[in-house]
């Protein structure tokens, strides 16, 4: 089959070109095409295996360990397309790695935010079921980053994270000449009182998307901008792909504990070796 043809069926998809065997169990979703090369700088191997459009995508292993990376663009619906397709080929394991903006003062640039739960304000999850379903990251990727931030010693924050369409408007920032979207600072205040700590654009729709289709997801981010503080740097870039690279190797161990256990599911009493 070729890339040719927009049936959801097709082995090569539509967007991503990707195929059955092109990727690796588990997929972690940075949003620049320019950060894949950055992800795998850390991996024991890696091929290119598609680059279409805002979507690049690369296969290799970390400490032997398969794993993938696929950009995603910017943006919810872009994201939800890479979910999408990355599904259909396989995919069952979805990393959302990036840069987001701290809206709590004790998240300070260069820290990583583990995300736990998504606060759905964009547009594309919407569409696939109600707005009050809950956009949660799986249990075992938010163990996994936290053994891995950890063992990286990384300083990272556990929380909500605000998913917008807007990078500007939808996260209280004045847009061109000023303007300020109605309601944006007592919106921005809501958050910060409900102990939110971090805006970005593309885990809602990942995680959203991940629960309804049985897959398991979750979300890592460097802080490049603390709102409250006022501080911005893009320091730290790589640390969130370093923390979800190594997060994949420990959720095959914590699996491979499941497998050889009674268990049904991986909790904290089954043992891993690190």
């Amino acid at each position: 089959m070729t890339g040719d043809s927009e049936d959801p069926n097709d082995d090569v998809q539509y967007h991503l070109e990707v195929g059955p065997g092109d990727v690796a169990d588990s997929v972690l979703l940075p949003g620049d095409p320019e950060r894949v090369e950055k992800v795998v700088a850390d991996w024991d191997d890696h091929e290119l295996v598609a680059d279409h459009r805002e979507y690049r995508t690369a296969t290799g292993t970390h400490e032997g360990t398969p794993i993938s990376v696929t950009s995603t663009g910017i943006g919810s619906p872009s994201a939800a397309i890479a979910v999408e397709e990355l599904a259909r080929v396989g995919a069952e394991t979805l990393l959302r790695v990036g840069s987001c903006g701290a809206i709590q003062a004790e998240a300070s640039v260069g820290d990583l935010v583990i995300t736990t739960g998504t606060v759905r304000q964009e547009g594309t999850s919407k569409e696939y079921v109600r707005e009050d379903y809950p956009a949660s990251a799986d249990h075992r990727v938010v163990s996994a980053l936290v053994a891995a931030a950890e063992e990286l010693g990384y300083d990272y924050h556990l929380g909500v994270t605000c998913s917008t369409d807007s990078f500007y408007a939808g996260q209280s920032r004045p847009g061109f000449g000023g303007f300020e979207a109605r309601g944006s600072d007592g919106d921005l205040e809501a958050l910060q009182q409900a102990g939110v700590l971090n805006f970005e654009m593309e885990a809602a729709s990942i995680l959203t998307l991940a629960s309804i289709y049985g897959l398991r997801a979750g979300a890592v981010c460097t802080v490049y901008a603390n709102r409250v503080t006022g501080e911005f740097r893009a320091e730290g870039e790589r640390k969130a792909a370093k923390c979800a690279s190594l997060a994949v190797t420990y959720l095959k161990e914590m699996d491979e504990a499941v497998e050889a256990s009674d268990s049904d599911h991986w909790h904290a009493g089954l043992s891993i070796e690190q």
